[in-house]
């Protein structure tokens, strides 16, 4: 006597509904996990720019000192700091951030983008060329 379950036909009119043995039921859901894992793979592949949320950027305005002389970013973001130069004074003629490798020179009655992704946390001082005028640069997680 054969002891194996097989699958078994009902008929309900036109159509016939097949039971499904375990192993076919272990195939169809193998088969199912593999097609989610796949999906979650391409999702992961997005472009970096579609990941990472949107350039921090803070306006700073140089007229003998910074304004604002805080700023708080956010570690691994994109921060884009725009500096206005009212003076033509030679002090205020660059920026430097040391700790993040950062040296700009300021145009004078314009704006000067200084664009970087800050890539450790803590307080940094940025300062003119002459190292005067100083302000900070909080990076947090």
């Amino acid at each position: 006597m054969d002891t194996r379950v097989r699958p078994y036909t009902v008929k309900y009119g036109h159509v016939e509904i097949h039971s499904m043995t375990h192993p076919m039921r272990f195939s169809v859901a193998l088969f199912l996990s593999l097609l989610v894992m796949l999906f979650a793979r391409c999702a992961n592949k997005a472009p970096q720019a579609t990941r990472n949320p949107a350039v921090q950027e803070i306006k700073v305005t140089v007229k003998g000192e910074y304004s604002p002389d805080r700023i708080v970013v956010k570690k691994g973001r994109p921060v884009r700091l725009s500096f206005y130069r009212e003076d033509d004074s030679e002090c205020s003629a660059q920026v430097v951030i040391p700790d993040l490798k950062v040296k700009q020179d300021l145009a004078v009655k314009q704006e000067t983008a200084v664009e970087f992704v800050p890539d450790k946390e803590g307080e940094f001082t940025f300062a003119c060329g002459m190292d005067m005028m100083k302000g900070k640069l909080v990076v947090e997680p």
